[in-house]
């Protein structure tokens, strides 16, 4: 027996409920905690590690019979609830991390869901190739790279992960397995990438690779007094550089100090420039130092920076880091390796640990390039007028996609870790519901992968309504009975409580918990 087949509504996620399931039907060995990467929220749920297409099958067996809903789980990085699902099943894809087939001629690479990006990178970096888009740390798993189809550095150049993408299999929860390229099914190729995990299983994925002639990038650090500022040091420099990226002081006050920070400019060395490329390209020579400053093992680090993760100590940290650009030769170009410049998440293990107890969220908004700047700068005033400070903010430059639950826009994103504690957690959530509407007014998009705080019909005011109407479409063909859901796709796009109920809800869930 399966369960109802959803309800033709304008929610997605609105499906009839089942009345067969219990939590004995599943086997209590199964049964635990799952945490969000930013650890300000968790579910419990029964968890399976699959390590073969036959036995994802058997789960999806299981979960008909059962009644319950499968959310996916890939590496486990999105800040907040994207692959919790309280009371259902977390198919966890890590064990389905073969490469399959490499080509170090053509740079076409063919692997399973669960390689993460440091499995590829380590695999096809001495032939003189490096992953096309990369995210801030090397554990996402490529099947987690293309549902919420990440961006990187490179973003104003070559778009999401997606459009490096050749073709995939995926598993339907009907139990089909489909090939897919662009032309054969348009809408699932764009809809399964960017798709949140709510379309089926990526069982295989082919895609193109990026041709590099050394292990190192050329590198430049250059201050920037606020965001117009940055905005401009990014509009000049696109046409010339392969990466960029800033970072910003979120807590420095001032009218022309909101958003002041550092800019990272980079550019691959050309074929010839390193006489030591073989040696460069060298896996080991790209992996990250043991040690900060040479002394301090990184395994304790992040103990270190607790009794800095609080206001005052932020404030003090993000002040020295702005003005130690401006000794003398800061702006000078130096050399980084590949992995050091792309993976800064990885340099401190751990590093989250030191926002415990309450964990952190991301914020990250996209606006477009004429509203950006004063966008980012209204963010910041509404979260220092409200008390509750980010304490990193990172921004990065994009181009639109033809992706469905796309968050690219032709300008800019702005990425604010704040931290979550007992007292702040109601208001910081109410605040975000403010950016978001500084947001929308401008015509601007978020991104589900770092989401924690989004509300019900959101998503359907800042996405094209014929993206919007696509994917319902799309969800409704390829699952039908509704049998892959999430705790955030009921929150974002299924049926829910008022805002203000929901809110309540979602914490008094969350202290229950703890």
């Amino acid at each position: 027996m399966s369960p109802s087949r959803s309800k033709r509504s304008g929610n997605i996620a609105e499906v009839q409920p089942t009345s067969h399931g219990s939590m004995e039907s599943l086997p209590v060995d199964h049964l635990e905690w799952v945490e969000a990467w930013g650890m300000a929220d968790k579910a419990m749920s029964y968890v399976f590690r699959p390590s073969t297409v036959e036995r994802l099958e058997k789960v999806f067996a299981l979960a008909r019979e059962t009644g319950r809903k499968i959310g996916l789980k890939g590496g486990g990085n999105s800040y907040g609830d994207a692959f919790l699902n309280e009371e259902g099943i977390t198919l966890d894809l890590s064990r389905m991390n073969r490469i399959l087939e490499w080509d170090p001629e053509t740079g076409i690479v063919k692997a399973e869901p669960g390689v993460t990006l440091a499995n590829l990178w380590q695999y096809i970096v001495e032939d003189g190739w490096w992953p096309a888009v990369v995210s801030g740390t090397m554990n996402t798993t490529l099947g987690g790279c293309l549902g919420m189809n990440i961006h990187g550095k490179n973003a104003y150049q070559v778009g999401p992960f997606g459009n490096h993408v050749l073709d995939f299999e995926i598993l339907l929860p009907s139990g089909k397995r489909v090939h897919v390229t662009r032309e054969s099914d348009p809408d699932l190729f764009h809809g399964a990438i960017s798709g949140i995990g709510m379309i089926g299983v990526f069982t295989w994925i082919r895609l193109k690779v990026k041709k590099v002639h050394s292990g190192r990038l050329r590198i430049w650090a250059k201050q920037a007094r606020n965001f117009h500022e940055m905005v401009e040091l990014f509009e000049e420099n696109a046409s010339s550089m392969d990466y960029m990226v800033g970072w910003s002081d979120c807590i420095a006050r001032g009218r022309n100090s909101i958003g002041r920070g550092e800019m990272h400019f980079a550019r691959q060395l050309p074929p010839g420039e390193d006489r030591y490329a073989a040696q460069s390209l060298r896996a080991d020579r790209q992996a990250l130092p043991d040690n900060i400053v040479g002394l301090i093992p990184k395994s304790i680090s992040w103990k270190l920076m607790k009794p800095f993760v609080n206001d005052w100590g932020m404030w003090l940290i993000n002040t020295a880091k702005f003005h130690a650009q401006k000794r003398p030769g800061a702006e000078k170009p130096y050399f980084q390796s590949h992995a050091e410049f792309h993976f800064l998440l990885d340099y401190v293990p751990n590093w989250k640990e030191s926002y415990r107890p309450g964990g952190l969220i991301q914020y990250q908004s996209f606006v477009p390039r004429e509203h950006a700047a004063r966008v980012f700068t209204e963010q910041i005033r509404l979260s220092q007028q409200r008390g509750i400070y980010p304490y990193l903010g990172v921004t990065k430059k994009h181009i639109p996609d033809d992706f469905l639950l796309t968050h690219g826009v032709d300008g800019y994103s702005l990425a604010l870790d704040y931290p979550v504690t007992a007292k702040n957690r109601r208001a910081l959530w109410r605040l975000c519901h403010e950016m978001d509407e500084l947001v929308l007014a401008a015509g601007g998009r978020f991104y589900l992968a770092k989401d924690s705080t989004m509300r019900k019909g959101t998503v359907a005011r800042y996405l094209p309504r014929e993206n919007f109407e696509r994917f319902k479409a799309l969800k409704q063909r390829c699952d039908p009975e509704g049998l892959l859901s999430t705790n955030m796709f009921r929150r974002v796009f299924g049926a829910s409580p008022a805002p203000d109920e929901q809110l309540e809800r979602h914490h008094k869930g969350v202290a229950n918990s703890a």
